[in-house]
């Protein structure tokens, strides 16, 4: 099975890309692993403005077809916006485009060799599932990360994932990852018998607008608890790059912090917790090896990102399976560009 890497090393093209930023300077030390190089970067026609990437100075698309006859086009950013999706989607339509899969952390590489050793983990976490519809999304997902294409992405897309969860009967809920109180309120408006949703954020930008959400939302004010730490497997401090963003985690660059990291175990022992979100950027493992007390206590539906580690797509689910099997699984995955949110949707059966 031959993956988007291998084949780009042999394709003869040149290759260009599309986009600037952290997306491309990953795919650019990937492709620096085979010893490919970019031949030119790109930005959208309207949006050039004499910028100089890696040495280069980014050109148009115009530009590059005037330059090349054939070219292949990487895409380096992601968006889960319509026009953004709809003008990708128009262009590789009629050029060679690939959306490469790049871990947002860790190193693991999602490609060939790493699927050839993993491929009965494959076979595993593909029977777990309790419906055909995540089987789909499964299938589709593990073909774009080797292939790269964007066509597997347009059939990994589900209906939304509301009617899998039960908010009605949620009482008592963690949000590990709050990101600014976006969940939260999502939370607040779903769950009509809310009474406690226990916010975890380690970076500082992003709690403080955590803070100012709960102090000036009314309905938020006596339910929201906002905590300035991560989610972990131990309660300890950790080096936690701040990005200010949804990104930062305790394994990026950036400004540097030592943070408080806690387990949730540690900060809902007092309660009976219902529902637990996990989308902590790459801790999403650490986090449920720290819940171990408050899943085994009151079995809480829970909601995982599988898409920040490239491991994490296998291991998560046969880690729940593994030690909670009273529990059905779910996959779903909004659209977006590249393979994004995607979700473990974790239901006491």
């Amino acid at each position: 099975m031959t993956d988007l890497w291998t084949y780009l090393k042999s394709a003869g093209k040149p290759i260009v890309m599309y986009g600037m930023g952290n997306g491309a300077d990953k795919i650019i030390s990937v492709l620096g692993r085979y010893d490919i190089e970019v031949d030119d970067f790109f930005a959208s026609d309207g949006f050039v403005r004499g910028q100089v990437f890696h040495g280069k100075k980014v050109l148009s698309f115009s530009d590059i077809r005037e330059k090349y006859e054939d070219f292949i086009i990487l895409v380096s950013f992601g968006s889960p916006r319509r026009d953004v999706l709809d003008m990708i989607y128009e262009m590789s339509g009629k050029y060679e485009l690939y959306s490469p899969d790049v871990p947002l952390a860790g190193e693991t590489l999602f490609d060939r060799e790493y699927f050839e050793s993993n491929e009965y983990k494959y076979r595993q976490v593909r029977e777990l599932f309790a419906d055909e519809e995540s089987k789909i999304i499964f299938d589709n997902v593990i073909s774009y990360k080797l292939s790269g294409k964007i066509d597997f992405l347009r059939k990994a897309v589900s209906a939304v994932q509301d009617n899998i969860f039960d908010f009605e009967k949620y009482k008592v809920t963690v949000d590990a990852g709050a990101y600014t109180g976006d969940t939260a309120r999502e939370m607040l408006e779903k769950a009509k018998n809310i009474e406690r949703i226990i916010c975890l954020e380690p970076d500082f930008k992003n709690f403080k607008k955590l803070l100012r959400f709960t102090e000036e939302n009314e309905h938020a004010k006596d339910k929201v608890c906002p905590i300035s730490a991560g989610a972990w497997d131990t309660d300890t401090k950790v080096t936690f790059g701040t990005a200010g963003n949804r990104n930062s985690n305790a394994f990026s660059g950036g400004k540097e912090n030592l943070v408080d990291m806690l387990k949730i175990d540690s900060v809902s022992k007092d309660h009976f917790v219902d529902y637990i979100k996990y989308d902590v950027e790459g801790a999403e493992m650490n986090a449920l090896i720290g819940s171990r007390e408050t899943i085994e206590k009151s079995s809480p539906d829970m909601l995982i990102s599988l898409y920040h580690r490239s491991e994490d797509i296998f291991d998560i689910p046969l880690y729940i399976r593994e030690n909670y099997p009273q529990y059905d699984l779910y996959l779903r995955r909004p659209e977006c560009l590249p393979a994004w949110e995607i979700n473990l949707c974790v239901v006491k059966k």
